[in-house]
């Protein structure tokens, strides 16, 4: 499979390599803090990335949960998956270590998973949700393009706690590739 390339970061399949440095961010309380998962412990992590590097031998596979690469480190977990194959509707997500926020990552990597699920997902349609206190992500949202279509109310169980999600969305019309050539995974 060949995942897009952006002009500073590449997106790949996990490797159990990379489980040292998915657990520094993913063991973070303030990476994890609006997630509705973690903060993990190493056994978490581990069974994590050992799951999605063994994915791509699924030849019906219809989520990719991805490594986001900066000069051949994992720097961050991406994904992007189908939700209604009739309908071609997706979903996408992203979580980023702490030391790389705020230098655009995100929102380069929400720009790939846009160019791998409309091109080679065929999706017409992909969501993504976030906390409405979330303020890093929704920014990522709306630089990227997606437009914000509502407020789900006690969406999620987080923690023993019932809370709000945004909705945002973006349709393959609206979408405007950025990203220039496909790489080998």
């Amino acid at each position: 499979m060949s995942y897009p390339r952006g002009p500073r970061l590449s997106i790949r399949d996990f490797t159990t390599p990379d489980i040292s440095a998915v657990h520094e961010y993913a063991s973070d309380p303030e990476v994890t803090r609006w997630s509705t998962w973690g903060p993990n412990t190493l056994e978490q992590t581990t069974s994590f990335v050992e799951d999605a590097a063994q994915a791509h031998l699924n030849s019906e596979r219809s989520a990719y949960s991805l490594a986001a690469v900066l000069d051949g480190n994992a720097i961050g977990s991406v994904a992007v998956w189908t939700i209604d194959p009739h309908d071609h509707n997706g979903e996408l997500g992203y979580t980023f270590h702490r030391a790389h926020w705020g230098n655009g990552y995100a929102t380069e990597a929400v720009s790939l998973l846009l160019e791998f699920g409309f091109n080679a997902l065929q999706l017409e349609r992909i969501g993504a949700t976030c906390h409405p206190g979330n303020i890093g992500s929704i920014r990522v949202l709306e630089k990227s393009g997606f437009t914000l279509e509502g407020r789900l109310r006690s969406h999620r169980l987080v923690r023993g706690a019932r809370r709000d999600s945004l909705l945002y969305s973006i349709l393959r019309e609206e979408h405007t590739s950025t990203i220039a050539e496909p790489i080998a995974s």
